[in-house]
């Protein structure tokens, strides 16, 4: 009988899954006169269920073409309920396996398909991450029974980095979803009764406006600032819950500057766009942290606005680092969830910088 080597075998047990999601037959044929080393491996899925079927190869194949696009090095074909794999490259004909078993799983659970969410799966395999893991962890279930979950690798991260520690830096460009995982983590914790109260702040940068030219009274001028921090909060709850939470002061909106001398117990507060906090200021922030209370911090060091001013970021993690139960987590156009032009745009910037 002949013997097959180790890497065979390996290969042979690296092709069992869960027979919930379908089987997986790999054959990595031995042949007794081969061209240098490389052996054709071949993979099948059996996708359980022709609905799952159509879900994954998408409307007119187009989610296949993209996966195709990917793993140029394999090729892919689908027959029946089935997805055969070919190729040379053992470990591409793996991963392009992988990516099939998890996206029969995120379909079972109800994931909706779409270009972008399988572009940000397809990084996922890539960085051999679980794309299943992350994409059906559900943070909240916000208004109308609306899911909150991390849509990347990073986000997941970044939750996870919240609920472990009492201090969280989320740093990264615009549309990383810094602010409103925050709140959406804050209203979590409200409602498992983890704090009593919600404190959201940001600086009131003047952006090139005079507060005091800006019309009505001092809340009126400072609203705008705060804006996005409602608007996180109207994504999370029914608006009439959101109005009786802020009329008892459950959940504070207030800037920065009204922060200096409190003492912030049984607290979720989150201090957005902080890259236009002063040093100063955020000494003053974080020495406002009383028992029982948990913070985010999130900012984008590309975006500072303070005129002839230093951030409050500049070599704040060097200065930080150390201190237990307060982390760091740096997130980049991977983890940009809206328009993809917007990733494109974080991705120029970064190259020119």
């Amino acid at each position: 009988m002949q013997h097959k080597p180790d890497h065979v075998d390996r290969e042979l047990r690296r092709s069992q899954v869960n027979p919930l999601v379908g089987r997986l037959h790999a054959q990595v044929p031995w042949r007794a006169h081969m061209t240098g080393t490389t052996a054709s491996t071949h993979a099948t899925v059996v996708v359980p269920g022709m609905h799952l079927m159509t879900a994954l190869v998408g409307p007119r194949d187009q989610f296949l073409r993209q996966i195709e696009q990917r793993f140029a090095a394999v090729r892919i074909s689908v027959r029946g309920n089935e997805v055969r794999i070919d190729g040379e490259d053992t470990t591409r004909v793996a991963d392009a396996t992988r990516l099939f078993e998890e996206l029969i799983m995120l379909l079972q659970r109800g994931q909706q398909l779409d270009d972008p969410t399988l572009e940000r799966i397809l990084n996922m395999v890539d960085a051999e991450e679980r794309p299943s893991e992350i994409l059906s962890h559900e943070v909240l279930r916000g208004a109308k029974g609306r899911q909150v979950k991390p849509k990347t690798a990073g986000q997941k991260r970044y939750v996870d980095t919240i609920a472990e520690n009492v201090i969280t830096f989320g740093l990264g460009p615009a549309g990383t979803g810094k602010s409103w995982l925050a709140v959406a983590m804050a209203v979590r914790a409200l409602q498992a009764k983890e704090v009593q109260r919600i404190i959201l702040t940001r600086p009131a940068v003047e952006a090139g406006e005079r507060l005091g030219f800006l019309p009505g009274d001092l809340m009126a001028k400072i609203d705008p600032y705060l804006r996005p921090l409602y608007d996180a909060l109207y994504d999370m709850l029914d608006p009439d819950a959101v109005t009786r939470l802020l009329e008892r002061q459950v959940v504070e909106v207030a800037p920065l500057a009204f922060m200096r001398g409190r003492t912030l117990n049984d607290s979720f507060i989150i201090l957005d766009e902080a890259q236009n906090a002063t040093p100063e200021q955020m000494k003053m922030f974080l020495t406002r942290i009383g028992f029982g209370s948990r913070v985010v911090v999130t900012g984008d060091t590309t975006q500072v606005d303070i005129p002839n001013g230093k951030s409050a970021l500049a070599g704040l993690e060097r200065t930080l680092t150390g201190i237990d139960s307060l982390a760091f987590v740096h997130l980049s156009g991977d983890d940009v969830v809206r328009h993809r032009i917007v990733a494109d745009i974080v991705a120029a910037y970064e190259r020119s910088s």
